[in-house]
């Protein structure tokens, strides 16, 4: 994160009247999906058996040297290209120390203040609302070793607690992508990284899998008055990996800020642990500053230079990203920008939506269900969009028999929930199970005419002036009908009925 340019604001604040405002930055840290290490030959693999790729160069032994892996610098400067930062002709690593059992030779390979990439923004949207917020840059390094920890009876050997390193990580390419602190709330940081995390795996550069560590961050946090253009004091969310537990970790920590500083009292800068269980964060450890890292240029390796007609074809090759993809989907299905954002947010979402309409489903009809029952399903299921028995040509079977009134709206959803458990087509199950709709008038004028029966006291409180009745004779006949019915041919005649009039007169 860049240091603000001035002293930061930690003074006692008694004015309890005074508004506040969070200022929240985002460091965010990818793994890249390359074959191999930054640095070395070794598989970057998933669930092998812990230390089975390893070698010399990613476990520090003496004279290794590392050589830096072309395509990790290519994954690096798409998704530079994307954030609308400027990919610098020239970059150099540099040695961040810092000692830690995962990591081997005692210090990470990073970048520092030459960085691969600078300057850009990225825009998401938040309940409605666009907002941008500034990307300092996007970096290389690689990836620390993975650490087990063990504890309890389990993990004790002569009376003491131990840890497990697994190096198959160890090396891993990894970029950072360094906000600065322009997140305006918990729930706009949630958002920034949602639609991030939808952008990086749109670009093909990273599964992101959140379970598997391939995506975690880092957030600052402090408090202002409102409207003072000073930064705070800050302190830091290290290595999160769930989007719901760093919006409670933020709504937690800003108002213990808050509360500290309407005391009279300072703001430490340290590093915290947030529990889910507690819903509390607490200190960790004094925060590290650059300093801290004794940062110096990588001896064994030579400055990185990109040219420039490599950048400029990574650019023109670019697929659609999310954000534009939102706003074609706005313009040509004639969504609201709530469900554009929903369904045009990640690649597989949206190619199974326009999969769909292009089976001559109504865009909104789609989008409805898509969001819906489909989007229930594949929660329940833990399947990915296009993924399962409920494809897009089957999905658009059940589709065409709403849209011709072949069955209705609550059957429909009767005939999916069966596609899913029998693994079949949408006519053979409404065959099957008798879910046409109902449309003739002579069989529904009797299950309006039995309703209106049953409830007499209903009867005379609509014909006294309570016309939103009308609704619960409708409900009463769809209910009467296991949801077979024709709706708006219920509604038409339960009115009729009512008023003493055949259906379709303007008569009494």
């Amino acid at each position: 994160m860049s240091e603000p340019a001035h002293e930061p604001l930690n003074e006692p604040l008694s004015d309890t009247t005074s508004a506040w405002e969070p200022v929240i930055g985002l460091e965010v840290h990818v793994e890249l999906d390359t074959e191999t290490k930054m640095f070395c030959g070794c598989a970057v693999s998933k669930g092998d058996p812990p230390n089975t790729h390893t070698c010399p160069v990613c476990l520090a032994h003496p004279g290794a040297l590392p050589v830096v892996n072309e395509r990790a610098v290519e994954y690096a400067a798409r998704i530079a290209l994307a954030l609308g930062c400027t990919v610098r002709p020239r970059s150099i690593f540099h040695r961040k120390n810092y000692f830690y059992p995962d990591l081997p030779k005692a210090y990470q390979i990073s970048q520092y203040d030459e960085p691969l990439a600078v300057a850009g923004s990225f825009d998401y949207w938040v309940a409605g609302e666009l907002l941008t917020c500034r990307i300092n840059r996007v970096h290389m390094e690689e990836d620390a070793a993975k650490l087990i920890h063990a504890g309890g009876d389990a993990g004790r050997i002569a009376g003491s607690e131990y840890s497990l390193v697994d190096f198959n990580r160890g090396g891993t390419p990894l970029i950072e992508i360094v906000g600065e602190p322009d997140i305006p709330s918990p729930e706009a940081a949630r958002e920034f990284l949602h639609q991030l995390r939808n952008l990086v795996i749109g670009l093909g550069v990273s599964e992101c899998n959140m379970e598997e560590g391939q995506i975690r961050w880092d957030a600052n946090i402090s408090v202002r008055p409102a409207g003072s253009g000073q930064l705070g004091t800050r302190t830091e969310l290290k290595n999160m990996n769930s989007f719901r537990f760093l919006q409670q970790a933020l709504e937690a920590e800003l108002p213990r800020q808050i509360a500290v500083l309407e005391a009279g009292g300072l703001i430490e800068q340290e590093t915290l642990h947030f529990d889910p269980e507690t819903g509390a964060t607490t200190p960790l450890r004094s925060k590290e500053e650059a300093h801290d890292y004794r940062y110096f240029p990588e001896p064994d390796l030579v400055p990185l230079t990109v040219a420039e007609a490599w950048v400029d074809e990574l650019r023109r090759t670019l697929p659609e990203l999310p954000a534009a993809r939102v706003e074609r989907f706005v313009a040509q299905y004639g969504l609201s920008r709530y469900d554009a954002t929903v369904l045009a947010g990640a690649g597989d979402m949206a190619r199974f939506y326009e999969d769909l309409v292009a089976q001559g489903i109504d865009p909104k009809l789609a989008a409805n269900w898509v969001m819906g029952e489909y989007s229930a399903h594949l929660n329940a299921a833990g399947l990915s969009p296009g993924h399962g028995h409920v494809t897009a040509p089957r999905l658009a079977a059940l589709l065409r028999l709403v849209a011709d009134g072949a069955v209705s709206g609550t059957a429909a959803k009767q005939v999916f929930a069966l596609m899913v458990e029998e693994r079949g087509e949408a006519l053979e199950i409404v065959a099957r199970h008798d879910l046409a709709q109902v449309s003739d008038t002579g069989e529904l004028k009797a299950a309006v005419a039995a309703v209106l029966a049953a409830h007499p006291a209903q009867v005379e409180q609509f014909r006294a002036g309570k016309e939103q009745l009308a609704g619960f004779f409708v409900g009463q006949v769809m209910k009467a009908t296991q949801g077979k019915a024709n709706p708006q041919l219920v509604s038409e005649l339960v009115r009729a009925a009512l008023a003493g009039r055949e259906p379709g007169s303007d008569h009494v």
